[in-house]
């Protein structure tokens, strides 16, 4: 069977998201990571990541500020942190089936772990903004809304708060407290992203991020919380 041209391949994932881009350069910016030699340097995603990243936030925490009323900022934080993840990201990505549309300086699928989960997650936010720029605001809305809608009710995290549950946990577990490392400051003074590991003896540690170092550690510990069954995760 013959090979399918880069046309007839993105024609493929227009029909996949229900848009049609009349001028597919964006598109494939969106797609192209800037291993890629023969693109220029402005011909990558890295741009288009950082408007959609944005597009994204906004989005979920319009939607799940009508969602919960009653939720405070400390849960809405939780609950956004968790939808707008490089995890969540990356799931959407499968499920669009985007990996295989990616152009990459060299084999996408000898890349495993994190690093090819956050490319996958970087090319989702970089096509929102392709869609974005290229369709209108309200675009970018419906194609988020439509891949992240179930999940809006799953979101992990909104109970009490995730360090006290932990440490009490931990207590009767290690005998001790959990602790929590600064591991990365990232971003400008306005706008930082903290990333912090937290650790339970006996058990393996795990990362969480968010806008403060409190929100990062509340997100670690709920991820600790979740993947031993101290929590469900649908809660």
């Amino acid at each position: 069977m013959a090979r399918l041209t880069r046309g007839e391949e993105l024609g493929g994932l227009e029909e996949i998201i229900g848009l049609r881009f009349p001028d597919r350069s964006r598109l494939e910016r969106a797609l192209t990571h800037a291993s890629l030699k023969s693109a220029s340097e402005r011909a990558n995603y890295e741009r288009l990541e950082f408007l959609g990243d944005r597009v994204l936030g906004l989005t979920i925490a319009e939607r799940l500020f009508q969602l919960y009323p009653k939720a405070d900022e400390g849960e809405l934080s939780l609950r956004l942190n968790a939808l707008v993840s490089a995890e969540t990201c990356a799931e959407i990505a499968d499920e669009i089936g985007l990996e295989r549309f990616i152009r990459h300086g060299g084999d996408l699928k000898r890349i495993g772990g994190e690093r090819n989960r956050n490319i996958r997650a970087d090319v989702v936010e970089a096509m929102i903004a392709a869609i974005h720029l290229d369709h209108g605001i309200e675009a970018a809305r419906d194609f988020i809304l439509r891949f992240w809608d179930k999940r809006l009710g799953q979101a992990v995290f909104a109970r009490r708060d995730p360090k006290t549950a932990l440490q009490e946990w931990a207590h009767k577990k290690a005998g001790r407290p959990p602790s929590y490392d600064l591991v990365e400051r990232s971003g400008p003074d306005h706008d930082p992203l903290f990333t912090v590991l937290a650790r339970v003896d006996g058990v393996e540690p795990a990362t969480g991020q968010g806008r403060s170092k409190r929100l990062a550690e509340q997100e670690a510990a709920a991820t600790i919380l979740v993947r031993e069954g101290v929590w469900s995760a649908g809660a």
